[in-house]
Formats: structure tokens, C-alpha cells, sequence
């Protein structure tokens, strides 16, 4: 009872000293926040780098800048976070809105006069510290969809002055939360050969079991050796039934710690590591993130703290132990896990021989493999260790092991096309193909004379595919020749069947628009707001082009007055 008094208050205590500015910071909305997303939580190949807070499934509610600065940058992409902008604060910290659907009038006209000047929808600006400052309490935008959402929302950052994102709640935003976190599944992973968990020498998922007080045990279980141990968990909120991530998690053996994963503050460059912290095999294979407390060569995540032995613990023959681990969200909220391990050495268990493939590849050494018309190179250190790759080339078809090895690096894969005939050699493609019926999807490919190349981050299946079919283009809200003075958009409608659209160009009258692309509705949408055609009659005219080049061309023509 004492240890565990003292580590509650030891807990406590580095929670309430925080090193960051208390109520400097106002909300971004003026709605009651509710999080559809907290921060560090996992996502696919990076931890989440802010808040997504719900804007009650609307668009267009007012942003405003959380304290005096000035717009520091403004990013606007098809994907990623779609409409963002940055403000700099004067005590060093960066706060950042994305998923935006646009910006405060000034701040409007200012990104739309920098995109007509280049003439292109993704434009990124770094205005000075006199063009756009921001005072208390100002919107500066409003809240949307754009980019890589999956639905309406805000995301907000707080960045420190080298760029690396905090949690936002560490700086006094107040969010109803008296949930503590969940555990769904328990794992335990034998290091090597000596070791074992009831007689079994790879992963082994353990019986969890919820306890009345709202913790969970596992059924006793045997073991030998060093082993490390997974989980998979989750958090909610009062208000909000998204299951987000923890704050912290620490692991214990016989009271002493061996773990702690403390989810404050990460710089993107380690973001990638993500894949190397949970298991990645079952996340690709299962869809499920097992969070290993162990660490693995090359896992160099600065979240990770007070690592003993590298989480793993030692089990020894005829000893009875207990592994802890405590889960923890930022409200405070925390669940406890148990495990009751008893050490006996493994029964003699005679195993079955472990086909591998023949390519062996040496991750501290740069690897080359050829057949037939297809060559990969994988940089120094693409691989977190050695190991055995499945490699083979059929018919222009790559097979390059399963998608289940995490990567540092992209490499390069390259098909000769040498024996295709000169007008097919333009509309070749390098895909990867996914899926129950192995569709293709286009990976972005160069040519060079008689070589394709493509660089990729993950492993799989890939081969040369081909695309002659041009775009389509619609109107979606006019027709030819009609008059449009009561429309505030012009829309269509495009769409590439294969490789995907590259780029878009439109005028009116000869001169070029603006045109947003939203990719998941497939549209092109113009808002006459930009007064760009003056005209009574108007020619339209709208060119889409694919990733290997088939074009269309688009022309309409209407009146306005």
C-alpha cells in the first residue's frame, strides 16, 4: 500500500508542475470542446500531432487565433490539412488550425491574391511579421473539411520554437474526462529461443480479465527468460464517444519500473517510428495496434523515458512475480493491469523447421536485388534488422515479401520497359497492387529512356500497369449556353479511373481561375466572389491531365450578367 501511495503521489506531483503557460491560450472555437482526436493518439504511420475538435458535424463555425501574433504561414494542399494556417505567438509557441474552409476576409485576400499570382490552388506563403498580425480574440477563420479529413472538424496544434508539436491540454484547456482509459487485449513477446510463455516461443495473446474495481489481470501464466509485453488500449471522454488515445502508460516488475511512454511532445522526424513502437505485423494483418512496452533497435522515440533492460523483464526458474502496467489519460483517469507470472523453464518441445525465403537482406548495409526485368535498391537503413525477404519477379509482377516489415526509408523499384512497344511506353505506370482482388494503385513514377522507376515506403506486390483512357469532365450545376447570374459556384465533376488525376488547369475568357479540387467528392468548384470574369458572355474552358499524361479538355460557354 505504501508503494503505491508513493507512486500515485510522485505521479501527481510531475503532472501539477507544468512547465507550460497556464490560461495564455484561449479556445480556437467558442462551442463546448469535445475531442475526436487527442493528441499523440496512433495513426497510420505517424503519431497525431494535435486536438481534432467536433464542430457539431457543421462547416464554417469561427476560428479564432488562441492569443495575439501574427500569421506566421499559410499552407494550402489538396490533402495533408488541406487549408492551414500558422500564427506565432510572442512567447516562442506556434499554434496551428487546419481542415480549414477558409480564412478571415483579409486573410482570404491575401492567400487569393498569392495563388492567382502563381497561378496554382496549393500554394505555401511565409508572410512577414508586419503583414498579417492578429490580435486577441480575432477570427481568422472558419472551420471546414478540406484535405485529408474524414469529416468536419478543427485540428489545433500548439509547436514549440523548434517545430516540435506539444499537447495542447498541457497548457490549461479544461476537457470534461472521468473515463478511465480501457484495455482491450494483453500480449507477451519470448525475446529469443531460450525464452517462453506456456511453452509458447513467439507472441502470445494472454486471457484479460476486467476486475470489479475497473482494472484488469491476466490469468496467471508461466514463462522463462526475457520477455516483453503488448497491449492495446484506448480512451474516452465525458462528452465524446471517439476512442482516442492515453497521456501515458508505465510498466513495473516487482515495484520497480521498467517502462514509460509519456505522449507530451515529439518532433516529426521521429514520427516515423511509430511503426517500429507498435506491432506492425498485426497492425497491417489484423488492423488492430499492439503498443509494445519494449524497446526495439532503432525505436529512438524521445517519448520514451526511464527504460530498464528495454522494457523487457527477466523471468527466472521456480520465482513468482508481478508485472504492472498502469494506463492514464490526461483527466488523471487510470486503469491498472496485473499480470501473475510464474517462472519454469519450457518444456522440451520439438519444433518444426522455419521455412524462410533464400534473399537474406543486412539492414546496417545498403541492398540490391535484380530478376529479369526488375531491380530494387534499398538504402543503408531502410530495415530496422535482418532478415528473410520474399523476392520474385513474374510477368512484370513484383513480389516483394508482405506489407508487414516497417520501414525507415522509401527505396527505389525500376522495370525495364524495353520490350513495349514506344506508344504504350508513355502511358506505363509503376502500381502497387492491394486488396482481396489486388487492384492496381498508382505509385508516383519516373521515366528514364527504357526505365520506370518509383520510390515507395512499404512492402508488397507491384507491377507495370497502363493507362490510355482520358479523364472525365462534367458540369455539375450549369449547362452550355445557359445564363448563370443567380449561381455563386461553377462545379464539375472529374475523374480518372486508373492512374488519377496529376493536374488541372481553367480560364475564363482566357484567364486562368481558381478552382478548388476537392478529391473526395471529385470536384472543381469556382466561386464567382473572385470577380475574375466581367463579361456578359463567358467561354469556360477546363483541362485535366492524369499521371501519364492523357489529357481532356473541357468548354462551355455561359452568360452573366
Amino acid at each position: 500500500m505504501k508503494y503505491t501511495l508513493l507512486l500515485l503521489f510522485c505521479f501527481t506531483l510531475s503532472f501539477s508542475q507544468s512547465p507550460y503557460p497556464q490560461d495564455y491560450f484561449r479556445s480556437p472555437l467558442d462551442v463546448t470542446v469535445v475531442l475526436s482526436g487527442t493528441f499523440a493518439e496512433l495513426r497510420s504511420n505517424h503519431f497525431h500531432s494535435g486536438l481534432d475538435i467536433k464542430t457539431q458535424q457543421r462547416i464554417g463555425l469561427n476560428v479564432y487565433g488562441v492569443a495575439q501574433g501574427y500569421v506566421s504561414r499559410i499552407k494550402i494542399s489538396h490533402y495533408g490539412y488541406g487549408k492551414a494556417l500558422y500564427i506565432t505567438h510572442p512567447n516562442g509557441y506556434v499554434s496551428v488550425y487546419a481542415h480549414l474552409s477558409k480564412f478571415s476576409p483579409r486573410i482570404e485576400k491575401y492567400i487569393k491574391t498569392c495563388q492567382y499570382n502563381k497561378e496554382s490552388y496549393e500554394v505555401e506563403v511565409f508572410p512577414s511579421q508586419e503583414e498579417l498580425p492578429i490580435s486577441v480574440d480575432e477570427i481568422v477563420a472558419f472551420s471546414g473539411n478540406s484535405g485529408s479529413s474524414g469529416g468536419p472538424h478543427l485540428h489545433f496544434e500548439i509547436r514549440d520554437n523548434e517545430e516540435r508539436p506539444i499537447n495542447p491540454l498541457l497548457f490549461g484547456y479544461d476537457i470534461k474526462d472521468t473515463k478511465a482509459p480501457v484495455l482491450t487485449s494483453v500480449y507477451a513477446y519470448p525475446k529469443n529461443k531460450k525464452s517462453h510463455v506456456n511453452d509458447i516461443k513467439k507472441r502470445i495473446e494472454l486471457r484479460l480479465i476486467p476486475n470489479k474495481n475497473g482494472n484488469y489481470s491476466t490469468a496467471p501464466i508461466e514463462a522463462y527468460g526475457d520477455i516483453g509485453f503488448g497491449i492495446v488500449s484506448y480512451d474516452q471522454q465525458d462528452l465524446g464517444y471517439n476512442k482516442n488515445g492515453l497521456s501515458n502508460i508505465q510498466s513495473f516488475y516487482n515495484g520497480n519500473k521498467t517502462f514509460e511512454m509519456d505522449f507530451k511532445r515529439f518532433s516529426f522526424a521521429e514520427s516515423k517510428h511509430i511503426n517500429r513502437y507498435i506491432d506492425y505485423e498485426v497492425y497491417k494483418e489484423e488492423k488492430s495496434r499492439i503498443q509494445k512496452l519494449f524497446v526495439q533497435s532503432g525505436n529512438t522515440l524521445s517519448m520514451l523515458k526511464d527504460v530498464d533492460a528495454n522494457g523487457y523483464v527477466i523471468i527466472e526458474d521456480s520465482t513468482n512475480t508481478v508485472y504492472k502496467v498502469r494506463l492514464r489519460d490526461f483527466g488523471g483517469n487510470e486503469s491498472w493491469l496485473s499480470i501473475p507470472i510464474k517462472g519454469k523453464p519450457a518444456k522440451e518441445i520439438l519444433e518444426a523447421p522455419d521455412l524462410k525465403p533464400n534473399t537474406y537482406i543486412l539492414a546496417n548495409q545498403a541492398n540490391e536485388l535484380e530478376q529479369d526485368n526488375v531491380s530494387v535498391y534499398f538504402p543503408k537503413n531502410t530495415f530496422y534488422d535482418d532478415f528473410h525477404i520474399d523476392f520474385s519477379v513474374l510477368n512484370d509482377t513484383l513480389k516483394l515479401h508482405k506489407n508487414t516489415i516497417p520501414l525507415m526509408k522509401s527505396y527505389t523499384i525500376k522495370f525495364d520497359i524495353s520490350n513495349y512497344g514506344e506508344d504504350d511506353k508513355d502511358k506505363l505506370f509503376i502500381a502497387n497492387l492491394y486488396g482481396y482482388y489486388q487492384n492496381p494503385s498508382y505509385i508516383s513514377t519516373k521515366r528514364l529512356g527504357n526505365m520506370l522507376s518509383a520510390r515507395t515506403k512499404s512492402l508488397g506486390t507491384f507491377t507495370l500497369a497502363i493507362d490510355t483512357v482520358n479523364p472525365t469532365i462534367k458540369p455539375v450545376n450549369f449547362q452550355d449556353g445557359k445564363w448563370l447570374s443567380k449561381l455563386s459556384t461553377l462545379k464539375l465533376q472529374i475523374d480518372d479511373d486508373l492512374s488519377g488525376i496529376s493536374n488541372y488547369r481553367a480560364t475564363i475568357n482566357g484567364q486562368w481561375i481558381l478552382m478548388e479540387y476537392n478529391y473526395k467528392k471529385d470536384t472543381l468548384t469556382y466561386n464567382f466572389d473572385d470577380n475574375i470574369n466581367t463579361e456578359t458572355e463567358n467561354n469556360l474552358k477546363v483541362i485535366v491531365t492524369d499521371n501519364v499524361g492523357n489529357s481532356t479538355t473541357f468548354e462551355s460557354t455561359f452568360f452573366r450578367k
